[in-house]
């Protein structure tokens, strides 16, 4: 069968007529990168958000890994507060913190707590008054040290059983040469959270002294003899569970 050349050519026309009246759409090139943005953006929240969580766990983790504050030692702890439980001392109250031999002397320390200003008592004429005293006693070889400022030369004034004020000091004492040199002692009335003292001498020897404190108030303290013709390397200060508290090496 021949073919009709008018007829195809009919439709060759009628087709592009047709193409020319209904345009093929562009591919939506603008919105499609648009979109492709929008998700990388989403993805990128979505990163630092977790990032974020990720530093924050870190973070909380590193916290919960720190040792408790029990654990480290302060160098210097706070005065107990005026309301701590004491029971007021009804009446003078006397501890012996230490006693033995050194030297072939006798020593002796002890606290003498008294409520009120005993009589005969005059307070410093620069001093503070306060309500109470409270007094150190030291002897070596029977002969209190101080002995010559009068009966009170190694008290001070306090206010009540639990005044804060004493806590903290430490002194090396002795009957001659402000304490440097001969048998001297060493007292400390140290804060509330110290249990023993530590002395380190120069030949290495060391002394071990137990705090001491005056029944019914927060008053305490520590001695130890130090021998003659020894040197003092270093002070510690230790707590119930032997943590060191304080590290003094100005006693040389």
């Amino acid at each position: 069968m021949t073919p009709d050349h008018g007829q195809e050519d009919w439709a060759r026309a009628a087709f592009a007529r047709s193409r020319e009246a209904y345009p093929s759409s562009p591919a939506p090139v603008d919105r499609i990168l648009t979109a492709a943005r929008a998700r990388r953006k989403r993805r990128r929240v979505a990163a630092a958000v977790a990032s974020a969580a990720c530093v924050v766990g870190i973070g909380l983790s590193v916290a919960f890994l720190r040792p408790q504050p029990d654990a480290v030692a302060p160098a210097h702890l706070p005065a107990p507060p005026a309301s701590s439980p004491y029971t007021p001392a009804p009446s003078t109250v006397t501890v012996r913190v230490g006693d033995g031999t050194t030297d072939g002397k006798r020593w002796s320390v002890a606290l003498e707590f008294h409520p009120t200003p005993p009589k005969g008592y005059t307070p410093p004429p620069h001093g503070s008054i306060g309500t109470s005293l409270l007094c150190q006693r030291m002897y070596i070889g029977g002969v209190r040290i101080d002995h010559q400022g009068g009966p009170w030369s190694d008290c001070q004034p306090v206010n009540g059983t639990n005044d804060p004020g004493p806590a903290g000091e430490m002194g090396l004492w002795g009957l001659h040469d402000k304490g440097a040199d001969g048998t001297r002692l060493m007292v400390a009335n140290p804060e509330p959270d110290v249990a023993y003292g530590l002395i380190t001498l120069a030949d290495g020897h060391q002394v071990k002294a137990t705090t001491v404190t005056v029944p019914g108030t927060g008053y305490r303290a520590w001695a130890a003899p130090i021998p003659d013709g020894q040197t003092i390397t270093a002070v510690d200060q230790y707590d119930d569970h032997h943590h060191r508290l304080s590290h003094d090496t100005n006693w040389h």
